[in-house]
C-alpha cells in the first residue's frame, strides 16, 4: 500500500506538469502536500516537512548553483569557454568531441560535487555546440554521464564515501574498482549513446549563448583553463591537505572551511572577476550586469530543485524509504543484485541518489558479515543503483531540462535513459568484477 501511494503521488506530479501544464514548482507543492496526507503524516507536520526539505536542499545548493551560473556566464562572455572549446576541438577533432567531453567530465568530476560540475561544465558543452553547430544534447550527454558516474561510484563523493565507512570497505580499493567499472560505463552511456540523441531539439539557456569573438579578443588558454578549473584545483588541494593534516592541527578547521563547495565557488568567482574581468579592462558595473543576467535565468531552476527537496522530505519523514527497503530485503537473490535493486527502487520513488544509497546502507550494513560479499563491490553496486531512472522527483532531472531547455518527453528519452544505462551498466560491471575477486 505504501508503494502504491508513492506511485499515486508521483503520477499526480506527472499529470499536473504534463497534462494540466502547471508550473513544476507549484506541481511539486501540490504533490508533496497530497503525498504527506495520503501517507499518514499529521496535517500540522506537512508544511514543516516541506519547509525543511526545501531549506535543506537549497541550503546545500543555492550558493553553488548561483555562483556556478555567474562563473559560467563570465567564462562564456569573456571568450574563455570559446578558447577552451577551440583547444579541445583541435586536440580531439570534431569527430571525437564526445570523447573529449566524457574525458573532461571524468577528470573534473572526481573531486567536484555533481551540481558544481554541472553548472561549471555545461556552459563549455554549449559553447562547443554553438561554435561548431553540433546538437547540444549530443555534445553534453557524455559530459553529464561522466559526472553522474563519478558522483555515484567514486569517493570522495558523499554517498560512496559514507558507504565505504558503513561497510568497513577500503577507500583505495573502492576507488580502484570504481575506476575499472566507471570507464566502460561512461563510454557506453556517453560517446556510444550520444549519437542516438542527435535528433533531440534543444535551445539552451540564453545566458550561455555568446556570439563568437575574434581570436585576438580571447583570453589566453592558460588563463582560461586555470580560471575555469580553479574550483577543481582548490577541491583537489584541500582534499589532499585534509588527509595529510591531523584533525587536531590548528589549520584543520581552515582547510575544512576552504574545502566547502560554496566557499570554493565564491573564491573561484572572485578570482574570475579579476582574471577574466577587471584584468581585461572590464568595469565592475559591467561584470555585475553579467552576474545579474546569469541569476535571472536560474531562478526557476532553484524553485524547481526546492520543490523536489520538499517531496523528498515528505517521503523521508513518512518512512517510505525504510518501508520499501524492509519489504525487499527478504528477497532471495545475489547480495550485490539485491543491494542494487533496493537502492534502485528507493531512488525511483524518492528521487535522491544520496538518500537511496544511504537508506540501503542502513538495511544492508548489519547483513554484510553474513553475505559473503566484497564490501568494496557492495559500495559500487549501491552506487550504481542510486543512479537508476532519474525522473520528476529528482532535482537533477529539472536542472538538465531547464539548462538544456528540452521538452519533458525528450528529457526522459535522453537524461532519464542515460541514467538508467549508467545504473544497469554499472551493475553488470560489478557482477563481472565479482567473478574475478
Amino acid at each position: 500500500m505504501t508503494l502504491f501511494l508513492v506511485l499515486i503521488s508521483i503520477a499526480l506530479l506527472v499529470l499536473l506538469i504534463v497534462w494540466a501544464k502547471l508550473n513544476p514548482f507549484l506541481s511539486f507543492m501540490i504533490s508533496a502536500i497530497a503525498a504527506g496526507l495520503m501517507l499518514g503524516l499529521p496535517a500540522d507536520q506537512v508544511a514543516k516537512s516541506i519547509q525543511k526539505g526545501m531549506g535543506a536542499l537549497l541550503g546545500d545548493l543555492v550558493i553553488v548553483i548561483v555562483t556556478g551560473a555567474m562563473l559560467g556566464k563570465l567564462v562564456a562572455e569573456s571568450g574563455a569557454a570559446q578558447r577552451i572549446a577551440g583547444f579541445l576541438m583541435r586536440f580531439f577533432g570534431e569527430k571525437y568531441i564526445t570523447w573529449a567531453m566524457a574525458f573532461t567530465g571524468l577528470i573534473v568530476g572526481i573531486p567536484l560535487f555533481y551540481n558544481v560540475g554541472f553548472v561549471l561544465l555545461v556552459p563549455l558543452a554549449f559553447t562547443v555546440s554553438y561554435q561548431y553547430r553540433l546538437p547540444a544534447v549530443y555534445v553534453g550527454m557524455p559530459l553529464l554521464a561522466a559526472l553522474s558516474v563519478t558522483h555515484g561510484f567514486l569517493p570522495p563523493h558523499p554517498s560512496p564515501a559514507a558507504l565505504v565507512a558503513q561497510f568497513g570497505a577500503n577507500m583505495g580499493l573502492t576507488l580502484l574498482y570504481g575506476f575499472i567499472i566507471a570507464i566502460p560505463t561512461i563510454i557506453i552511456a556517453g560517446p556510444l549513446f550520444a549519437p542516438f540523441l542527435k535528433g533531440i531539439h534543444s535551445q539552451p539557456l540564453k545566458t550561455f549563448q555568446v556570439d563568437p569573438k575574434p581570436e585576438s579578443e580571447l583570453p589566453g588558454i592558460g588563463n582560461s583553463l586555470f580560471t575555469a578549473l580553479l574550483p577543481v584545483l582548490l577541491l583537489i588541494g584541500t582534499t589532499i591537505l585534509s588527509f595529510s593534516i591531523p584533525k587536531e592541527d590548528p589549520l584543520s578547521p581552515l582547510v575544512t572551511f576552504i574545502a566547502d563547495p560554496g566557499i570554493v565557488m565564491l573564491v573561484s568567482l572572485f578570482y574570475a572577476t579579476f582574471s577574466l574581468g577587471l584584468k581585461r579592462n572590464q568595469t565592475m558595473t559591467q561584470l555585475m550586469e553579467v552576474y545579474t543576467a546569469a541569476t535571472k535565468d536560474i531562478s526557476m531552476i532553484l524553485l524547481i530543485v526546492a520543490g523536489a527537496g520538499a517531496l523528498k522530505q515528505i517521503f523521508t519523514d513518512t518512512g517510505v524509504s525504510q518501508t520499501i527497503a524492509d519489504g525487499l530485503k527478504t528477497w532471495e537473490m545475489h547480495p550485490l543484485l539485491l543491494a542494487w535493486l533496493i537502492t534502485s527502487v528507493i531512488r525511483v520513488c524518492v528521487g535522491s541518489a544520496t538518500v537511496a544509497g544511504l537508506t540501503t546502507a542502513g538495511i544492508i550494513a548489519p547483513l554484510v558479515t553474513t553475505m559473503n560479499v566484497d564490501p568494496n563491490l557492495l559500495v559500487l553496486s549501491i552506487g550504481a543503483g542510486s543512479l537508476m531512472f532519474s525522473h520528476f522527483n529528482d532535482g537533477g532531472f529539472w536542472m538538465y531540462k531547464e539548462f538544456f531547455n528540452v521538452s519533458i518527453k525528450d528529457t526522459i528519452k535522453s537524461w532519464s535513459l542515460m541514467e538508467t544505462i549508467v545504473a544497469v551498466a554499472g551493475l553488470v560491471g560489478v557482477l563481472i568484477l565479482d567473478l574475478f575477486i
